[in-house]
């Protein structure tokens, strides 16, 4: 096992005015036995960032640690890290047990019969044991995921590094395998780095999640932390399905007021001294339909979820979702009243996007004032 360290990550394709920045500055340490999600849209450079982490692109500035190694400049195949791709890349031609310890093969002195061992213990594992002597193109998508797994894992690797793995397969099995790879995870104790554009495929797997934009570093925390504090508005919009109600609104006095007629007023302890206006931001979970209020939306659509619904509003041309109890059933084109506890409320810097107040923070006087 193996602490990771990124101190500054750069990686630059091209060069002079075709240069383009993927990943800048980034930052990052991987605790021994963490499994750390990297998080973003696409084109964010967590891909990069991974393919970095495991020599498969050459670093334009910074450092890579692993422990007290400096392997910056070291070749993919002295890094003792295992990568598990989005496509399984298994050799069509050989043995489940073949792919699995075709790495062996050729990479350490171990004897056919220590091979054939341990390509049974790690089967063992993987509950594929029975698929051995099978081909790729008899086994499903599941089980060619748990192969490339098997190919990961039999090598016994300091690192392993997954690059949205879970992608090519469908919802539930998707779901499945989360489970079976954080079970694993846990078993082997082994450091490992997963990539994905999935923010609830995030949330659900992370001890911790590391948050990238336009191949900055936005956010680094336990799901809970970057769910409820986050740094700035794009984090927040990023994290949570559905995504958080976000609208500007005017500032006068202790009241803000937004689209569509929208007006709350605040309390003495929220930090918005001189401010004009401000980014507003609602989690669907803490919006309440109640019977009569001082804001009002227009329903569009209802989804029913089974244990819950989901309310789309508008105001004006801003969408509303409020997630509301299963027997709240409104119908499209009603009108309704709606409220929520202003500890519940973000704010965010109409400028720059960053947090101003979140659900588990207010910034000092200070602080406020320092992103004026």
């Amino acid at each position: 096992m193996a602490r990771i360290n990124l101190s500054d990550l750069t990686k630059v394709y091209g060069t002079g005015g075709d240069s383009v920045v993927a990943v800048e500055e980034v930052s990052l340490s991987v605790t021994d036995g963490e499994f750390l999600v990297l998080v973003g849209p696409s084109g964010c450079g967590k891909s990069t960032t991974l393919r970095c982490i495991a020599g498969l692109e050459d670093v334009t500035e910074g450092r890579i640690q692993f422990g007290e190694r400096d392997v910056t400049e070291y070749q993919a195949s002295e890094r003792d890290v295992a990568m598990v791709f989005q496509n399984y890349a298994l050799y069509p031609h050989m043995t489940v047990r073949e792919n699995i310890g075709f790495g062996l093969k050729l990479s350490t002195s171990l004897s056919s019969a220590e091979i054939h061992e341990r390509v049974d213990d790690v089967a063992g594992t993987l509950g594929i044991s029975e698929l051995l002597s099978d081909k790729p193109k008899e086994l499903s998508g599941g089980q060619q995921q748990r192969v490339a797994l098997g190919r990961a894992i039999v090598r016994e690797p300091e690192v392993f590094l997954m690059d949205e793995p879970l992608s090519n397969l469908d919802a539930k099995l998707r779901s499945d395998m989360r489970t079976e790879l954080q079970e694993l995870q846990e078993h082997l104790g082994v450091t490992t780095v997963y990539v994905t554009h999935d923010q609830t495929e995030a949330m659900a797997m992370g001890d911790r999640i590391a948050v990238m934009d336009g191949g900055i570093l936005q956010q680094v925390g336990p799901p809970e932390e970057v769910y409820l504090d986050p740094a700035n508005e794009f984090v927040a919009d990023f994290i949570g399905s559905p995504s958080i109600n976000l609208f500007t609104a005017d500032v006068e006095g202790a009241t803000i007021t937004g689209p569509g007629g929208f007006a709350y007023e605040l309390d003495d302890s929220t930090p918005l001294r001189d401010r004009k206006r401000v980014r507003v931001g609602i989690r669907p979970e803490d919006i309440r339909l109640v019977a009569d209020g001082t804001n009002h939306a227009d329903v569009a659509v209802v989804e029913p979820m089974g244990n819950e619904n989901f309310c789309y509003m508008r105001l004006d041309d801003h969408e509303l979702t409020a997630r509301i109890a299963p027997e709240q059933r409104p119908e499209a084109g009603d009108r309704v009243a709606f409220s929520f506890e202003e500890g519940s409320l973000y704010l965010f810097d109409v400028d720059d996007g960053e947090a101003l107040k979140t659900k588990t923070s207010e910034p000092t006087e200070s602080a406020v004032e320092g992103v004026r």
